[in-house]
């Protein structure tokens, strides 16, 4: 009888600067916009409701919520990252075109930068590969593109050496422009958005901050790792997670995060990107998160308001003494009525 085929993710060594990686193409469909929901308790109203989404996109497809498809896009990334200890940071994520319930995610990603870490006594050697990330419709056009960096054990826990590419160099082009293009720019917004009630853009002033004071305790982690085709250890098996517990795939934070964030600001229409979003701390399945929100910037387009926001994410746990620890730092851009 042969020997084996051992099926699992490379090494750090295992990486080469322009490697590609590829994944089963998912289309989107109505449970995964169910489980999204559920799993995350978003609020984001043209997802949820649609016949307003028919009304602004005047597509008869409802409109895909913007993290979903991030979400599918990131677990198709996965095969490159399946022995990942942590992914540090996302980068220069645009929304290039909304997407509808119905289209389809081709994803492609590569190997963008590659750093050796330092050696420390009595930890195995890791190393960061920063990949970029790129996702195309059925139609062939580009949909989203950004940056994301997983932290990878090395082959030999006694390695010494490795490439040292300067990761500030990764996705560190003007967002700006790319975001302004981003927004669409044929939605019919103001005949729906105006019967809306609650905080509106008009309401806000730079420097802003608000405090949830809600909480929500992170629930059926593994089935949302399952739902978007991630392919990470450590989110499924305990046993290869630095923490002796299964790790939080860290969209799972941003996506309470940001339903927490609908709370405050409830007249979003939708999300247009991401200048940076860094995991500071991990997530367990159990934890609580809250958030708290401060508006950075804010311009008015056609369509409404453009706004920038950071959002921070804090988790606690233990029954007894309880601790809360920053476990996420997002700056993001989104259109608000």
């Amino acid at each position: 009888m042969a020997d084996p085929i051992d099926i699992a993710g490379p090494y750090f060594e295992d990486f080469a600067i322009g490697q590609e990686f590829d994944a089963p193409a998912v289309t989107l469909t109505a449970g995964h916009a169910a489980l999204n929901q559920a799993v995350t308790g978003d609020r984001l109203r043209l997802p949820l409701d649609h016949h307003a989404s028919r009304a602004v996109t005047g597509a008869d497809a409802p409109l895909a919520h913007p993290l979903l498809v991030t979400h599918v896009a990131i677990g198709q990334s996965t095969w490159a990252s399946q022995r990942v200890k942590a992914n540090l940071f996302y980068r220069g994520l645009v929304y290039l075109r909304p997407l509808h319930l119905g289209d389809t995610l081709y994803t492609q990603t590569r190997v963008a930068a590659l750093r050796r870490n330092r050696s420390q006594s009595g930890r195995a050697a890791t190393g960061m590969v920063a990949l970029e990330v790129i996702t195309h419709d059925q139609g062939g056009r580009q949909v989203l593109h950004f940056w994301r960096c997983p932290m990878i054990p090395c082959k030999d826990p006694r390695a010494e050496e490795g490439r040292q590419d300067d990761l500030a160099l990764v996705g560190s082009e003007p967002l700006e422009p790319l975001l302004r293009l981003a927004v669409p720019g044929n939605w019919r917004t103001a005949a729906v958005t105006a019967a809306w009630a609650g905080r509106k853009a008009a309401d806000l002033a730079v420097g802003m901050r608000f405090r949830i004071e809600a909480r929500d305790t992170v629930t059926a982690a593994p089935e949302m790792v399952r739902l978007t085709l991630n392919m990470a250890m450590a989110h499924v098996d305990a046993r290869l997670s630095y923490l002796d517990q299964r790790l939080v795939y860290g969209g799972h934070t941003i996506g309470i995060a940001f339903a927490q964030l609908a709370r405050a600001l409830p007249n979003l229409i939708t999300l247009v990107g991401w200048e940076s979003c860094d995991h500071t701390a991990p997530v367990m399945e159990g934890d609580r998160l809250r958030s708290e929100v401060t508006v950075l910037a804010l311009e008015a387009v056609a369509e409404g308001a453009l706004l920038k926001l950071l959002v921070r994410a804090f988790a606690s746990r233990g029954a007894a003494q309880e601790e809360e620890t920053l476990a996420l730092e997002w700056v993001l851009w989104a259109l608000s009525a």
